[in-house]
């Protein structure tokens, strides 16, 4: 019988979801519930960024409390993973690599989102990959969070034209009295896929330390983590004649490959420590220090699939038997000063550093099995490469907190640098450098004044106008590769203005209808500025220099009814982004690379409906839902050039079609918390002309449902335990790289 339903499968359980928690005869049947049946848990709650600041953006939040509830997080990234249309694009426990995707961007563009941290910024914007363009989540932990916002648009004139993803706010907190905490977390993962089963363990150890004392408070925080990858790639090629043990399969443009064995084993262990220091000078006026280190050490292998008649291990000339390990230590620092007087006007000054002190990677070259223990190799050093940021930020209320004309503005500078020289060595493992081998190296800067106005026009009606402009320049670039030789890169410039509209309509107290209008100007980083591109032949050439910034249009409108114990919310968006950048495939000669260019037009629009409802169906039951679908698409593109296909109309790389989550959360009491999630996400395309049709492979990217359950006890005051499994159904899927199977976890925490 043909399936008539329009939507995909999964998505079914999340639109019954949601129709029952709205409907009138759920709701009534919520009220009548006796209220004495079960305890009321308040649990308070501070405002979000958006509210504190009046910005005109959709904005959806966890707390803490709801985190420790419902999420099993290792890491910081991890609370993030069931709020709308937001994935993080994390390969195991303890990745560095770990880029933010939402309902416009895609998973490999971590320059499209900002993450900030109490105002220090975490995003990488020295590259817009999945690399070293990485959020720097790892500087954050888990017990210092209080509530974790995400803006959605570019609708607010503080935020740079990165925001046009998303902007992430994470705010942490500091003690009113002394307290303390220990917590242990674990997980085990069993993972099978090909010639590789085994189980892959991680372990965690954090502790807090705070007081307060009159004007001084204080808060101190430490982490450890050791955790075990699976797989992170595949080595293929061709098997010798008379192994055994090689696998069939396609690559994702459907042609035949064999799997000879897995690569990207990794074994990393990192420390986190965290210091900050806050001072009232006055019940208005109060300063706050931070101080973040982070080390990690880190070490992947390969393994072969094939054995000989004699059951020996065989390998191949093919590169990907390769080794490597990471020594890296990293500093954040950053200084407030805010005052709190709520009256006429109120300040604040931020400025913060980020600075990798040491950022070493050694890479063997040679053949296995003699490569596993030395020999020849490469020396990657990114040490001294970091960013600078000033923002400075005034509100002035002539009329108070509910006059008609609230106006912020401000200021902001930063500075980013990119040092990336990589050098030959005659010892990976503990050699000294040799001769240079590439280097890449440069450095932005970007000045801009902003300011925006709230003002009520009327009863019911609010209007947000505000403005930035943006003063740009590269300059520094400087290329080196082994072909071509060294290049001073020249300096560029670029400037612009980006307004921003919005209005809403508040009809009553359950309705609001909010219309945002919203420009940005994304500039390309240092890294898709000056990062030297390998080649089909592995040799470095020289990038592009003179990329043009991401013109981006933007507009949304949400329609949000607050319900009974809950709210939904329906948004219209649309997204136009001119010289979109994007890495897509060029030949030059015979020699193909991927390159970042301009692509002329990008097109995103869809639809979003979200729900919250307490008491859902009976009481003490929380639903949490989103379903997503959007029409991304390629509309111009002139710098693709190719005689077999096009690019234009095609899906826009890495942007799915659906995505959905639904969260249920049962709450019997105050002491016991039961979590069901799901996630779901539509397939996506990783080249420009979508002709990655074969999804379930190495460097393919799958479609996937993904069940996820958590049960919490509070065993007294002072202890608290949880256990949790991820990828209940053990899902095996690709995002490029083999996802997590299923995985369990369990966690034992302490609060003095």
């Amino acid at each position: 019988m043909k399936n008539t339903n329009p939507f995909p499968f999964p998505l079914r359980p999340l639109l019954l979801a949601m129709i029952a928690a709205w409907s009138p005869l759920t709701q009534a049947q919520s009220q009548a519930e006796d209220a004495a049946a079960l305890p009321e848990v308040v649990v308070k709650e501070s405002r979000s960024v958006s509210e504190k600041n009046q910005l005109p953006t959709t904005t959806e939040s966890i707390t803490a409390a709801k985190a420790a509830d419902t999420v099993n997080a290792m890491n910081v990234e991890d609370t993030l993973k069931y709020l709308p249309n937001v994935l993080v694009r994390k390969r195991y426990i303890g990745d560095t690599q770990a880029p933010m995707s939402t309902r416009t961007t895609g998973i490999n563009a971590g320059a499209r989102s900002l993450i900030y941290a109490d105002g220090m910024l975490l995003s990488a914007l020295i590259n817009n990959n999945n690399g070293n363009g990485s959020p720097r989540w790892f500087m954050v932990a888990p017990e210092e969070v209080e509530r974790i916002d995400v803006l959605y648009g570019p609708f607010a004139a503080q935020y740079p034209g990165n925001s046009y993803g998303a902007v992430t706010e994470i705010t942490t907190r500091m003690p009113d009295h002394f307290e303390a905490s220990v917590k242990a977390n674990t997980a085990f993962q069993d993972f099978s896929q090909y010639g590789t089963s085994n189980t892959y363990r991680a372990q965690e150890l954090s502790a807090t330390l705070g007081n307060r004392s009159g004007d001084l408070s204080w808060w101190f925080s430490a982490n450890h983590l050791d955790s075990y990858s699976q797989p992170l790639g595949y080595v293929t090629g061709t098997a010798p004649a008379g192994s055994s043990g090689s696998y069939a399969t396609q690559d994702r443009t459907g042609k035949g490959i064999v799997v000879l064995g897995a690569s990207g084993l990794t074994h990393t262990v990192q420390d986190n420590a965290k210091l900050k220091l806050a001072y009232d000078f006055s019940p208005t006026l109060t300063a706050t220090y931070t101080l973040g280190f982070w080390q990690n050490r880190a070490d992947a292998h390969a393994v072969t699939y094939l054995r000989n008649a004699a059951g020996a291990p065989v390998y191949t000339s093919a590169n990907g038997f390769s080794s490597n390990t990471v020594e890296q230590e990293q500093w954040m620092q950053s200084l407030s000063v805010r005052s709190k007087t709520q009256g006429v006007f109120d300040w604040e000054a931020v400025v913060s550093n980020f600075s990798m002190s040491k950022d070493l990677t050694r890479t063997s070259t040679g053949l296995y099995p003699a490569a596993q223990n030395g020999g020849a190799g490469t020396v990657a050093d990114a040490g001294g490469t970091g960013w600078n940021t000033l923002d400075l930020k005034g509100v002035w209320r002539p009329d108070g907190l509910k006059g008609a004309h609230i106006v912020s503005f401000g200021g902001h500078y930063d500075q980013y640098k990119l040092v990336s020289p990589t050098y030959l060595t005659g010892n990976w493992v503990s050699g000294s450098n040799g001769a240079l081998s590439t280097d890449s190296r440069g450095k932005t800067e970007t000045s801009a004044v902003w300011a925006q106005d709230v003002w009520r026009l009327a009863q019911d009606w609010k209007a947000t106008l505000g403005g930035r402009y943006e003063w740009w320049r590269a300059f520094g670039g400087y290329n080196y590769a082994v072909a071509s030789g060294g290049i001073n890169q020249p300096e560029v410039r670029n400037s612009g203005f980006s307004p921003k509209l919005s209005v809403a309509w508040t009809p009553g107290e359950q309705w609001q209808f909010t219309g945002s209008f919203g420009k940005a100007l994304r500039f390309p980083t240092v890294g898709e500025l000056y990062q030297n591109v390998q080649g089909s032949d592995g040799i470095f050439r020289q990038p592009n220099p003179n990329l043009q910034p991401e013109r981006v249009l933007s507009s949304e409108l949400a329609i949000e009814r607050v319900l009974d114990k809950g709210k939904v919310r329906v948004s219209l968006f649309q997204e136009d982004v001119s010289n979109a950048l994007i890495s897509q495939t060029a030949t030059l000669g015979t020699v193909v690379s991927s390159y970042t260019q301009n692509i002329d037009k990008t097109r995103q629009r869809g639809v979003e409906l979200v729900l919250q409802k307490d008491d859902a169906l009976i009481r003490g039951l929380e639903i949490n839902g989103s379903l997503t679908y959007v029409d991304a698409r390629i509309l111009g593109n002139s710098s693709f050039v190719s005689s077999t296909t096009t690019s234009v109309g095609k899906r826009t790389p890495y942007v799915p079609e659906w995505r959905a989550t639904l969260v249920g959360t049962y709450r019997p009491d105050d002491k016991w918390a039961y979590t069901l999630a799901g996630r779901y996400s539509g397939r996506l395309y990783a080249t420009v002309d979508n002709s990655d049709v074969n999804t379930h492979t190495y460097q393919g990217f799958d479609s996937y449902v993904i069940f996820d359950a958590r049960v919490r006890y509070k065993i007294d005051k002072h202890w608290s335990t949880a256990v949790g499994i991820d990828n209940i159904t053990n899902k095996d899927y690709f995002l490029f790289h083999p996802f997590p199977q299923r995985t369990l976890f369990a966690e034992l925490k302490y609060d003095f």
